[in-house]
């Protein structure tokens, strides 16, 4: 029985994220920006100042029990796309849902950049995002050089689940 349910746990990921599964675009990261700004036109001030950013247009999450996340984005560093970059994720404890939403990581300096741009980055469990709507970005600090926006864009996930980030990263 309890084989049943992990097998059905991986299929229902799995049918999950093929949904979601695109091709990574350069276009669809830089519409993704526009998204971000319109949302809170005071999160320009990061994209203008920041040492270099990560987007991920589309980010698909899901999961009962178990659960993961992956998606594709692309790398920026002075506003010039310089990277593809690819986040997957496993989570385990008390989940169910689908979703799907955008991220962006802020890199406050070359040293941040770097690391993450080095290949095999992993931001830990504990590591917060800032789920962005109007004016939030106006009071949002880096830590550890990085800064972290989210960005809903669909489904519906009830969580309390542990797992961290981990990325990977190919320069053009």
């Amino acid at each position: 029985m309890k084989t049943k349910f992990t097998l059905s746990t991986i299929l229902l990921v799995f049918l999950f994220f093929a949904g979601f599964s695109q091709e990574n675009d350069v276009d669809e990261a830089r519409q993704s920006i526009t998204e971000f700004n319109e949302t809170d036109p005071d999160i320009s001030k990061f994209f203008n100042s920041a040492y270099g950013y990560a987007v991920f247009p589309g980010i698909g999450k899901g999961g009962l029990g178990v659960g993961g996340a992956g998606g594709k984005g692309t790398v920026f560093k002075g506003g010039t796309p310089v990277a593809d970059t690819k986040m997957s994720q496993v989570t385990i404890g008390f989940q169910a849902g689908g979703q799907k939403y955008a991220e962006v990581i802020f890199f406050e300096n070359a040293e941040a950049y770097d690391r993450f741009v080095g290949n095999n980055f992993e931001f830990a469990a504990q590591v917060s995002a800032v789920a962005l709507k109007a004016g939030v970005s106006a009071d949002a600090e880096y830590r550890d050089g990085m800064l972290v926006f989210t960005q809903a864009i669909g489904g519906l996930m009830y969580e309390a689940s542990v797992g961290g980030q981990k990325f990977k990263t190919e320069m053009y």
